[in-house]
């Protein structure tokens, strides 16, 4: 049987554990933070697949939304907890000339692309979002997303690492790793956590934002950037936000216990790059979501979660050549896409050969265009290359 260590414990480290378990490898998972998710706890956590570009990543987060479906179901019929994926429009607009004809050339080329959405009357407002204030949409007219959704993040990977541990899996959690066991020939042949050594076939870096960090132990730099992302959430509403809703200045979802989860793209921009800063005080959440969301009158709670961004805004996923032994996945949007990466990195690394589908997402590949991705575009403020 062969062993593979992964480290991290998000989606991204819960979906390939879970894969590789039920390969049947002996997998063992070492979480530097508690049984909370870090960055998995701090995240928007919607199907951005709209936002996705060029066209071949944008049919692999298609493919990978879809598959939510059908591991929900898998896990299910396993006995295990699911319901992690909520069904809601997505319902934007833009309040500039700029920013609505932004939205109609995106909704042109989606719709090439044969992904469902459609332009709508601002009065179709208080049918999908009741709870929205009509007055907050000073647009022409809705771009409207049926058939998009949000994701309880933590609750997958919870499921995910549930349902690793019945197939055998060791999960460990306050154990950060603090170097990598190399052999003579230069392969990673384990990880050191907490003063143990754990010998592994595979090490897998699913770190998140922690990820750069373990690279560099086996010498490695990867080409990340990082991105602070404040999330907030409101104490529970009378009437439960049935949308997601991207505006100018702020979006919100549904959140479980009737409560609304909130980001704001202007106000990430003047965050500290780090998961520690305060929060600035013109950084004002509150007032933005209750402008929109007038039921919105007080914060529960926030958090700050630092995205690993890889600089052309595409995953990292594959092996390296220069340290055989580590594999490495690591990319924002990772709730979207943690089925299908989790399932196709544990091919790679059970033996079935290079997955055409990776390809163009080695850690290794040119980085010379900075920004190829329209959703890290749109989160960084910054066009497209």
């Amino acid at each position: 049987m062969s062993r593979a260590v992964v480290i991290g414990a998000g989606v991204i480290g819960a979906a390939t554990a879970h894969r590789l378990a039920e390969a049947g490898v002996d997998v063992t998972v070492l979480e530097a933070a508690g049984r909370a998710p870090g960055t998995s706890s701090a995240t928007f956590s919607i199907d951005v697949t709209h936002l996705k570009t060029p066209h071949s990543y944008f049919l692999l987060n298609q493919r990978s939304a879809a598959l939510h479906r059908e591991l929900e179901a898998e896990i299910r019929d396993q006995g295990g907890t699911a319901g992690w994926r909520h069904s809601a429009p997505l319902v934007q607009w833009g309040h500039t000339e700029e920013e609505q004809r932004t939205l109609r050339v995106r909704a042109a080329r989606l719709a090439g692309w044969g992904h469902p959405c459609r332009t709508a009357d601002p009065g179709e407002l208080r049918t999908l979002a009741p709870g929205v204030d009509p007055a907050a949409c000073e647009a022409s007219e809705l771009v409207v997303h049926d058939e998009a959704a949000w994701y309880d993040a933590p609750l997958l990977a919870r499921a995910l690492l549930d349902r690793a541990a019945a197939l055998g899996a060791d999960i460990r959690y306050d154990t950060p790793v603090t170097a990598l066991l190399m052999d003579g020939g230069g392969r990673v042949r384990g990880a050191e956590a907490r003063g143990r050594r754990f010998g592994a076939d595979h090490v897998v870096n699913c770190a998140g934002p922690d990820a750069g960090r373990i690279a560099e132990l086996a010498g490695l730099r990867l080409p990340l950037r990082q991105i602070p992302g404040l999330v907030g959430e409101s104490t529970p509403l009378a009437e439960p936000l049935r949308a997601i809703v991207a505006t100018p200045g702020v979006d919100l979802r549904p959140a479980p216990g009737n409560r609304a989860c909130a980001i704001s793209w202007p106000l990430d921009a003047v965050l500290a790059p780090s998961a520690e800063a305060s929060v600035p005080p013109e950084v004002d959440l509150l007032r933005r979501c209750s402008a929109v969301l007038p039921a919105f009158r007080a914060l529960s709670g926030t958090r700050i979660g630092v995205r690993p961004v890889p600089e052309d805004g595409l995953p990292l996923v594959g092996p390296h050549r220069q340290v055989p032994g580590l594999y490495t996945i690591v990319t924002h949007s990772g709730v979207t896409l943690a089925p299908l990466l989790g399932a196709l990195a544990a091919r790679e690394i059970t033996g079935f050969g290079p997955v055409s589908e990776l390809a163009p997402y080695r850690p290794d590949r040119d980085m010379s265009h900075p920004i190829r991705d329209e959703s890290l575009a749109v989160m960084s403020g910054r066009p497209l290359s």
